[in-house]
């Protein structure tokens, strides 16, 4: 327990970039608050720590630093993205400090639940079995994936800033940035499997990884409204979207849109 309080105190430590812009709590913030928990986990255990598991830790660094940097240059460089943002976020100016004290806080300890598996396995005794190699692989294939769909988005965006992108990973799911983002947090709850003891640890583990996809569902269901109305003209687009899916490659689901539950 003491250690997941010290990973919730972490993340509620850097991801407090919220209060100067309250969606940084869950993008920025987020990003770098796994960064942070990554080098905490490898501070307190590093010295008991196998390969298996240091490499869990150094991917948890490069996930949260990518990511973060990723959202902090977009957001400093980016005009037209924050135009268009402009009307897709509120921008948190008349929300009371209880409420942004709110989401900082379960947004932590998400972030806190969501790398938790990693923090049991050290505070078990339990080092690098099939289960952690089999996660860090996967880990790094989402990583992987996810860096190359942001470039791949960009690049494509330079060539036609106008037109939706159905290039490259973007030509078998719609969202492959989130598909990368669940591959890899699939990658952290796999690790835990076969270390992981008692009701506690099991809710702490599942309430992350559920937590994460839920979001990840959420943000999907977010960008197809925008894109529905943006290109809402473009028979292309249309058919893109009819014959694409839009989370998981090869799985028939084509829209979320009507999932009003999804509200992340």
């Amino acid at each position: 327990m003491n250690g997941f309080l010290v990973l919730f105190a972490v993340a509620l430590a850097v991801s407090a970039i919220g209060f100067k812009k309250y969606v940084w709590f869950i993008s920025i913030g987020y990003g770098f608050a796994v960064a942070a928990i990554g080098i905490a986990l490898l501070c307190m255990f590093g010295g008991q720590a196998d390969t298996g598991l240091i490499i869990a830790c150094v991917l948890f660094i490069l996930y949260g630093c990518r990511l973060g940097g990723y959202l902090a240059y977009r957001e400093m460089k980016s005009s037209a993205y924050n135009k268009k943002m402009k009307t897709e976020i509120k921008d948190g100016k008349g929300m009371s400090v209880i409420a942004k004290c709110g989401i900082w806080i379960s947004a932590a300890l998400l972030y806190a639940c969501e790398t938790s598996p990693v923090l049991f396995r050290f505070e078990n005794g339990n080092m690098t079995d099939g289960w952690v190699i089999a996660g860090v692989i996967i880990m790094a294939a989402g990583l992987g994936l996810e860096t190359a769909a942001d470039l791949q988005k960009n690049a494509a965006k330079k060539v036609n800033p106008k037109r939706f992108v159905d290039t490259g990973l973007y030509r078998i799911v719609r969202c492959p940035n989130y598909f990368g983002e669940m591959t890899f947090w699939t990658g952290v709850f796999l690790t835990g499997i076969g270390s992981n003891t008692g009701v506690w640890q099991w809710i702490a583990v599942l309430t992350g990884y559920l937590g994460i996809i839920y979001v990840m569902f959420g943000g999907a269901r977010r960008l197809e409204m925008r894109q529905d109305r943006t290109y809402k003209d473009d028979p292309e687009y249309w058919a893109y979207k009819n014959k694409t899916p839009i989370m998981i490659p090869f799985i028939p689901l084509y829209s979320v849109a009507k999932y009003k539950w999804l509200v992340a």
